[in-house]
This record gives structure tokens, sequence and C-alpha cells, in this order.
């Protein structure tokens, strides 16, 4: 698992795993996503490669290339995605080529709040999972499966609804609460009325907003993207000339949330400060940012 995957995904992830026996490789990401070449130098066999698109810097990564190497070693291959990103980016199921008779990720998984849930107090949030039919019984116990109606109208249904939380107990897998239901339901709402054409114009002016900030910011003296090479979603990196949780104080005292000091997770990148633009944001928006950054910076 690369370290450019979410840091609250590491840490839960081993949360779970080091309880099972199952051992981590965290491989370094210098260049701000995971390098093909230094993965070909590892040692000994393992069992999946976790690939985050986008990863936790808003920097894309070469999931073909990784789909490829993955597979070509009897390994699966899990998608950490953000699914607004995928309106524009391959979809996992087409990531690489086919390689010992599969193509695209095996598991996929991520987070479903940029599909229409508002945040509230820091939350709420669901996840959304999907695998290969092979897999399919090792997951939670409800699979919705597309299917067509009387009329061969496509739709989509529960396919799987064991309830094994209550037959299993403890062995369960499973763990669905009503909140997550709500919000699927608003999710779903959501992508019903923006559309694919919609979704599409959203994760395109996120991208564009991004190359606009980065680009204004880095007027700035002493601001630079701190992976200047590489091609982002809707977030991005900057290398600050002071610490960036001090610039984050500052900027919230003027109700103005800057973005993440990740320095404070990756202590090896220094004053950096990671920054999102949507498709909510306007050019005064950006302006308004950048002056008060500037400003804060000073």
């Amino acid at each position: 698992m690369p370290v450019s995957v979410h840091p609250a995904y590491r840490k839960t992830v081993r949360s779970i795993l080091e309880l099972q026996g199952i051992a981590i490789e965290e491989i370094d990401c210098p260049d701000g996503r995971l390098d093909v070449a230094a993965l070909e130098k590892l040692d000994g066999e393992f069992t999946s490669l976790v690939v985050p698109q986008p990863n936790f810097f808003g920097v894309l990564e070469d999931v073909d290339a990784l789909t490829d190497f993955a597979h070509a070693r009897g390994a699966l291959v899990i998608a950490v995605v953000n699914p607004m990103s995928l309106a524009v980016l391959k979809a996992p199921g087409q990531w690489g080529s086919e390689v010992e008779g599969l193509r695209g990720a095996d598991i996929v998984c991520g987070e479903g709040q940029p599909m229409g849930v508002p945040l509230s107090s820091g939350g709420p949030y669901f996840g959304l999972l999907a695998c290969r039919q092979a897999l399919v019984r090792d997951l939670p116990g409800r699979i919705v499966g597309r299917t067509t109606d009387l009329d061969g109208k496509p739709g989509f249904a529960l396919t799987l609804q064991a309830r094994e939380q209550h037959i299993r107990r403890a062995k369960a897998t499973s763990n669905i609460c009503t909140n997550q239901g709500l919000l699927v339901t608003a999710a779903t709402i959501y992508m019903a009325l923006i559309g694919p054409e919609g979704l599409t114009r959203v994760a395109a002016q996120s991208m564009a907003n991004t190359r606009k900030l980065r680009a204004r910011l880095e007027r700035i003296s002493g601001v630079r993207a701190l992976f200047p090479e590489q091609v982002h979603f809707h977030e991005v990196a900057l290398q600050l000339p002071r610490p960036a949780s001090e610039i984050i104080e500052r900027l919230a005292a003027q109700r103005i949330v800057a973005g993440v000091a990740i320095g404070e997770e990756y202590p090896g990148l220094g004053d950096a400060l990671l920054v999102c633009a949507t498709e909510t944001k306007t050019d005064d928006d950006i302006e308004q940012f950048a002056q008060a950054l500037a400003a804060a910076l000073d």
C-alpha cells in the first residue's frame, strides 16, 4: 500500500489487519505517486496492491501500469477512488490490459460523499464497495445489481440482502446502518437529477478551478507546487514559506478553510498545504483566497 493513500485509510487498514497477522508493506512515493519501477525492485510475494485514484495529494496514478504489474504477479488490485473523478477518468474495471485473463481492478472502494451529500460537522459519509463476481460472497451483505424491468428498461435493485449480522453474529462481515441508507438515497437522487453529462461537467469544472487556483497561488512569493510535474484532479499540494498549520489558524480566524497541513502526517514534506477547488468555486472565490493567503504569509 503506497503512502499516497489517505492517512486515515492507512491507519484503519493497519488497525484491522495487524490483529489478523496480515503484513502491510508501505511504499514511499517521493514524486507524489507510486512508481512502477520502484515496485519491481521489491522482493517477495504479495497478495494485493492498493491503487488510489486520485491519491491523497490529488495526483493521478499510472493505473494501467500498476494494474498490469499486480496481475502479472498473481495479486489483486484494490482501487480507492473518488467517484466524482470517474466522470472524466477511466473506470477501474477498464484499468490496464488483459493479464492472466484479468483486466481492471478486482476490488473498488471509495467515499460517496462527493455525490451530493452535504457536510455537517465533519460528516456524515457513506462508503462504496464493488468487486468481481468471484469475490462477491466475501463482501458485506447488501449488493446492488443491474437488471431490467418488464418493459426491458435498465434499472438497479438489491440482489443480495443477507442479514448475516443477525445470523453469523461475530463472524458477520456486514454492518449497514440506517444513516448510510439515507445518504445513499440522497446520492441516488443527486445522480438522477444531474445525470451523466452533469457529472462530467462537475468533474471537469473542478479540475479547471484547481488549475486556476494553483496558477494564482504560485504567483505568491515562496509558494510552489509540491509535485509540479504531476497531473492533479481537484486537489494540489503546495509548499509554503511558513508552517502550514500556522497559516490554517490565521485564515480560520477569517472564516476561511485553508486546507490540510499534510506535513503533520508526512514530516518529510515540511510546510506543505493541501488545497482543493470544486465546481462551486468562482474566480472571485479563488482571488479572495489568494489574497488572504498572501496576507497570512506576510
